[in-house]
């Protein structure tokens, strides 16, 4: 059972390392039964996480539904939960485009980082969940990833609507903690100058692959006390699968150099016995100002999978040879 805790910044809360996210619920790429959704997160739950993350986006409302509905029969104070505003769900019965989600209720998601939008936005949310608060509520995605070159006018719109929406909420009790999840670190730093965070979340910057995090953004967070969930360590997809024909890096095909630095630490991790998304993983939670490090499962299997690598013990001298790959 995956029960390593630590805190969670200066909140005065533990949460468990092992986090759950809840993209695949929300039908990314394929559809997930109601089924498949109940058993993997009855899996986590058994398999000792009590940190779960989810959003609006992820399948139009439909993966902060299935979470919620399914953890209802537990203690509410008994695990902490993460969602996220900035788009806004609308019913209509021409929803566009709703790629890479297939399948999802007929609502129609636009971005809205205003004020008056992210209250509506937390409401709708909580109304979906079935729940009076959540534990976090992070602005998510306003980065060049997202946004490109409107980037700036989007974060300006959060720091100056979306973030004195999310202090409200915090004060009145309907969250405890606030953040921001995005791609990228100089935006995570720029919100860092402007609000009092709670909290972040990072994507793809501390993996075996990516470091950029580690440069100014963790260290600023652990001297500030502020709580970093860190998610898609697996690079969207090549450390957990290895240098398959098909592996993704980043939501696409892996590129040759990519393939190469992961064929090597492969390598490594045969030598030493090891699986690779087990280094990924330890890894990822290596970092003092990581609270929690945040893995999605669309099967009970996969779900075991992570727990074990999330358990697994790596040799001194593995850390050691890949200090020195990554430094020659």
């Amino acid at each position: 059972m995956t029960t390593t805790t630590r805190p969670f910044g200066r909140l005065g809360v533990d949460v468990t390392l092992a986090g759950f996210g809840s993209v695949a619920l929300g039908n990314m790429g394929r559809v997930v039964s109601t089924d498949e959704s109940r058993r993997v997160i009855d899996a986590a739950w058994e398999g000792g996480v009590r940190l779960f993350d989810t959003a609006p986006m992820y399948g139009h409302g439909l993966a902060e539904y299935r979470l919620a509905e399914q953890l209802r029969d537990h203690p509410r104070d008994e695990y902490f939960l993460v969602t996220k505003v900035g788009r806004t769900l609308t019913p209509s019965s021409d929803p566009g485009d709703t790629s890479p989600w297939v399948d999802t209720p007929p609502m129609r998601m636009e971005f809205d980082y205003s004020y008056d939008g992210v209250m509506r936005q937390v409401d709708a949310s909580l109304q979906r969940m079935g729940l009076d608060h959540v534990d976090a509520l992070l602005v998510h995605d306003t980065d060049r990833f997202t946004h490109g070159d409107s980037q700036r006018d989007r974060f300006r719109e959060a720091i100056d609507g979306a973030f004195p929406a999310l202090m409200r909420l915090r004060d009145e009790g309907v969250t405890r903690a606030v953040g921001i999840g995005v791609n990228e670190t100089d935006v995570c730093l720029a919100a860092l100058e402007e609000v009092d965070l709670d909290c972040l979340l990072i994507a793809g910057t501390y993996t075996l692959l990516d470091q950029s995090a580690a440069d100014e953004l963790l260290p600023e967070c652990e001297g500030r006390g502020v709580a970093v969930i860190n998610g898609r360590v697996f690079g969207s997809g090549i450390l957990a699968t290895g240098t398959t024909p098909d592996a993704r890096f980043n939501y696409a095909a892996a590129p040759p150099d990519v393939v190469g630095r992961v064929r090597r630490i492969e390598d490594l991790c045969g030598r030493h016995g090891v699986e690779l998304g087990a280094v990924a993983t330890r890894f990822a939670s290596s970092h003092p100002a990581i609270a929690n490090v945040c893995i999605g499962a669309r099967t009970p299997e996969q779900q075991a999978r992570n727990d074990r690598w999330m358990q697994a013990e790596i040799p001194d001298e593995l850390w050691q040879e890949l200090t020195e790959m990554r430094q020659a």
